[in-house]
């Protein structure tokens, strides 16, 4: 995600909490946090996909994944 998307997030947060926003505002503050979301679990899920464990014997194995899916 772009760093003027999240600044734009953040000026909504601080302009919600000083005076209040339009329902145009809310909308485009919640379709930015919806990306956002997005943005941070594909990292998480990208991150988790290069982990790896190594057992005592020094044997490497990926990481499993709870949904079955791999890479």
């Amino acid at each position: 995600m772009k760093q003027e998307k999240i600044d734009r997030i953040n000026a909504l947060a601080r302009k919600a909490r000083a005076e209040g926003l339009t329902e145009a505002e809310q909308a485009e503050r919640d379709a930015l946090r919806k990306e956002y979301v997005a943005a941070v679990k594909a990292s998480l899920v990208g991150h988790l996909d290069n982990t790896w464990i190594v057992d005592g014997q020094g044997n490497k194995r990926p990481l499993p994944r709870r949904d079955g899916k791999r890479g």
